[in-house]
């Protein structure tokens, strides 16, 4: 029985959260240094700031590339007005570049991607991605992956990716509810949005998850939601589903 699969991008399909682990690595380090000398100014209290002021920056701009290094010139300036260190126009134009350079990393994809994604297209489900971020940056990842070999013109791009977005997608596509699925390492912006929209829901379990998609659920399956760690466990999950 033909279902419509719905697939996230980043940490799902390709690598994502460990390019801007490296990056904030590479922050911390720079800020530690700099405030060396300073009291409280340890590498976790800067990392706490600036997670905390990444999420916050989610909920204005979106997936919107500018808040990644906004986040670390607002780390930056944080911690100067509270030690009274005087701020430099050098180093917060290297904290904007560093920030920037997390999208000028490779695409690199998930154990069995193709695999995946060629067994299921070959059982005759329907492909679909769907992902939050800059259209620039993500078509640019899809292009290097070439994913439209899959997905063809089923692919959503979304600066906010959230319950909303996902219910105006399946809202204009009339797809039948009880045969898709939502498929994402995100409990907030994959596995949420789709239970809330009634759809089934696979949640792909990430070894290190950024804390924005670390939520509670609170919202009761109307179909099958299913946690798994690889991508190659997707097909059978589906199909077992299906049959049962």
């Amino acid at each position: 029985m033909k279902q419509h699969i719905f697939f996230d991008l980043d940490d799902t399909l390709i690598h994502c959260n460990k390019y801007f682990y490296l990056v904030i690595d590479q922050f911390v380090d720079a800020m530690t240094t700099w405030f060396s000398g300073y009291e409280g100014i340890s590498a976790e209290a800067v990392r706490t700031k600036q997670t905390e002021i990444d999420i916050a920056g989610i909920a204005v701009l979106g997936f919107k590339s500018e808040h990644f290094p906004q986040s670390f010139i607002d780390t930056y300036v944080h911690f100067s007005t509270l030690t009274g260190r005087k701020r430099s126009s050098k180093e917060q134009d290297l904290l904007w570049k560093l920030g920037l350079s997390v999208y000028e990393h490779e695409t690199e994809p998930y154990p069995h991607m193709e695999e995946t994604l060629d067994s299921l297209a070959a059982s005759g489900h329907e492909l679909h991605l769907y992902t939050g971020g800059e259209l620039t940056i993500q078509r640019r990842k899809i292009e290097r992956m070439q994913l439209e070999s899959y997905f063809g013109q089923r692919i959503y791009i979304r600066q906010h990716k959230n319950s909303a977005a996902l219910e105006q997608i399946l809202t204009d596509g009339g797809y039948d509810r009880s045969h898709t699925w939502m498929i994402g390492n995100s409990i907030r912006t994959d596995v949420v949005p789709a239970l809330t929209a009634g759809i089934h829901a696979i949640h792909m379990r990430a070894e290190s998850e950024w804390q924005y998609n670390v939520v509670q659920i609170d919202v009761q399956p109307k179909g099958a939601f299913f946690t798994l760690d690889k991508l190659l466990e997707v097909p059978n999950a589906i199909q077992q589903y299906i049959k049962r």
